[in-house]
């Protein structure tokens, strides 16, 4: 095609023609956008004012100091901004960036690195909270919205759906953080702390992590998560949890066993060692006895008890059920203390 021809064929077909709209056409944009177009732009004009970039100055190794981005997001009014851990983890400064390009120091209120959530607290009032939604009521192929502020990008959106839901993610310090969301969202890592937000405007997670390799997996941590999180930092400064004072690990257990005390599953938390004067010790807890329930709740891997403990109140007694010298059972009184 000659260059005429193709610049009046490019004319006559340009999508950017702007003659006069034929009679009964849309004049407002607005009646353009298909409904979920309307959704998306409706949440990300309610919730984006919501969402900071965090800008984070921490100290390394031999003095130098290096910087970090993430996203973050208001939760409360007076000045509460919930991140990932990992994004101010060692952090020397923090300043939070606001969507119309103000900036405010922040300081570190608590972090938890087993749940990869940290809470910031700037001096300023009248901010704008986000609305926190319920993540159990999600649903596998729901509408989600990341919005993030990364790199001082404002306002970026990936939109997906959810792909799964109850996953489980092994945390920074190694503990299971349950009912993780796991969704097709696009991420970047300077989404890090930054909103996932159902169809409505309400935060159902904490975006946290994706795997690089892949196409499509990225994960949240769970509304329902945050909201304890927040609000054991908001009161205490730190996430209480309790602990036992063992070493264990997942140890299968031969058939006569399993049939003798009718172990739902082939495997037991086998305790490797027990901390001198802790808590499992003072109840008479020993190295090598198989741990198969507390409160008779039956477990069989060291997740299993990682769950049960992160439930349990530091203080209030337990019943420790063990197996002893491969056929002895025991039940043992044990109060957990604080981690």
């Amino acid at each position: 095609m000659k260059p005429d021809r193709a610049l009046k064929w490019l004319s006559d077909n340009s999508l950017g023609d702007f003659s006069p709209a034929p009679a009964g056409a849309p004049t407002d944009d607005s009646e353009l956008l298909d409904a979920y177009s309307s959704a998306v732009v409706d949440v990300v004009e309610r919730v984006g004012p919501s969402v900071v970039s965090i800008r984070v100055v921490a100290a390394g190794r031999r003095g130098a100091s290096g910087e970090a981005a993430g996203s973050g997001f208001v939760v409360a009014p007076d000045g509460f901004v919930v991140t990932n851990h990992h994004v101010v983890d060692g952090a020397n400064d923090v300043t939070v960036v606001f969507t119309d390009g103000h900036e405010a120091a922040a300081r570190v209120e608590g972090s938890d690195p087993s749940t990869d959530l940290a809470l910031l607290r700037v001096l300023e009032g009248g901010l704008s909270p986000v609305r926190i939604g319920s993540s159990e009521q999600l649903r596998v192929g729901q509408l989600v919205i990341a919005i993030g502020n990364p790199l001082g990008f404002q306002s970026t959106v990936s939109t997906g759906v959810v792909s799964a839901l109850g996953r489980n993610l092994r945390g920074r310090t190694g503990r299971l953080i349950e009912n993780v969301i796991q969704t097709d969202v696009a991420l970047n890592p300077g989404n890090s702390g930054g909103p996932l937000v159902d169809s409505r405007g309400s935060v159902v997670g904490v975006n946290t992590a994706m795997i690089r390799m892949a196409q499509g997996l990225c994960f949240a941590i769970p509304s329902t998560t945050m909201t304890w999180v927040v609000g054991e930092l908001m009161t205490k400064g730190r996430v209480r949890r309790a602990v036992l004072g063992v070493v264990a690990e997942t140890r299968p257990v031969n058939r006569r066993v399993q049939r003798s005390f009718d172990l739902d599953r082939p495997t037991a938390v086998r305790v490797s060692s027990v901390r001198a004067r802790g808590p499992a010790e003072r109840a008479g807890v020993r190295a090598d006895d198989l741990i198969v329930a507390i409160d008779g709740a039956g477990m069989s891997t060291v997740d299993d008890l990682q769950r049960i403990l992160s439930r349990a109140t530091p203080g209030t007694p337990l019943v420790l059920t063990v197996l002893r010298n491969g056929g002895h059972r025991h039940d043992l009184d044990v109060t957990p203390v604080e981690d």
